[in-house]
């Protein structure tokens, strides 16, 4: 799971990468003076204007300056690490940010030692806020733009991000086993028509794990991609906390279980002639992760996430 959720869509954008939106320890005069500092220290001549706290997740503190800037403390209580965390991801979003063809975080500066970073502000909104019926015209424009990111990322040469992201090895028969734990949680939430469907799915054997891992975002739900709410367009691509090596088909399946049948189509479609062999076990992906998503959303209460997950079994687990 990442490290949080949006819960309301009208925050800025990136809100979201710090979780909650209830104000964060130190959001008063010592936080903004901490906020002073960084940017002094490392924006000569940039006016702090307003400071705004956006919320706390369980890895960072984040604030948006004059309404243009965020500014994010991790909260990784070892200096050590907490320096090491920040500086990696900095030089991942560098890596990134070269080879995407859709806007991304570009870090303005760091302060490793206090495990701070800062970054534009990017336009649009969380797709995931946006009414169904407007997601789902979007959504095969929005998946043909996503496959065209997962090409670039795919792309590029484990040994560029050596050091930069872990490999997930996560195998298909795990994936299964952990949805098969969690589906007792929200059976209840599920329509019964589906029901037979998603035992059948939980019975049958995962599809072959062997894939050659490829650098991916490793979360590409639609609560991480912002639209313009006018025309649909992907104005930007947020929270590469989960970066990883992994089953190139892993972010079609997220795709899959948000956005529909044919929008997974669309995206493989961009993705290239690979795109066919990966459509297997993205399905299988996508059938996997909506359980968790779902439970999310019920123990918190955020209902986006539930009625997110109460659509797509219509496509996932058809009676």
């Amino acid at each position: 799971m990442e490290e949080s959720r949006i819960a309301d869509h009208d925050r800025p954008a990136q809100a979201r990468e710090a979780g909650t939106h209830e104000t964060p320890p130190g959001a008063g005069e010592a936080g903004e003076a901490r906020i002073r500092e960084a940017v002094a220290a490392r924006l000569p001549g940039y006016r702090v204007g307003t400071v705004t706290p956006l919320g706390q997740g369980q890895d960072n503190t984040a604030y948006e300056v004059n309404g243009e800037l965020i500014v994010r403390f991790a909260r990784e209580p070892d200096p050590a690490r907490r320096a090491a965390l920040v500086e990696r991801e900095a030089r991942l979003l560098a890596v990134v940010a070269a080879v995407s063809p859709l806007p991304v975080p570009e870090p303005r500066f760091t302060v490793p030692e206090q495990g701070c970073m800062a970054y534009p502000t990017l336009a649009g909104v969380p797709m995931l806020g946006l009414p169904a019926p407007q997601r789902a015209t979007y959504a095969g424009p929005v998946a043909t733009a996503l496959g065209g990111l997962l090409a670039a990322l795919h792309a590029v040469p484990a040994e560029r991000v050596d050091g930069l992201v872990e490999a997930d090895g996560t195998a298909p028969s795990e994936w299964l086993e952990e949805a098969a734990e969690i589906y007792p949680a929200v059976a209840g939430e599920i329509p019964a028509a589906c029901h037979d469907a998603v035992r059948a799915f939980l019975d049958a054997p995962p599809p072959d794990g062997g894939y050659r891992p490829v650098l991916s975002h490793n979360d590409l739900g639609i609560e991480h991609v912002l639209v313009d709410s006018g025309d649909g367009s992907v104005t930007g691509v947020i929270d590469w906390s989960d970066a990883a090596l992994v089953d190139p088909a892993y972010d079609f399946g997220l795709l899959y279980r948000d956005l529909g049948p044919g929008a997974l189509e669309a995206a493989l479609r961009a993705y290239g002639p690979l795109g066919t062999s990966l459509h297997e076990r993205a399905v299988f992906y996508g059938r996997c992760r909506v359980f968790e998503d779902l439970a999310y959303g019920i123990e918190t209460g955020r209902d986006l996430y539930v009625a997110k997950c109460l659509v797509a079994t219509e496509w996932l687990f058809p009676g």
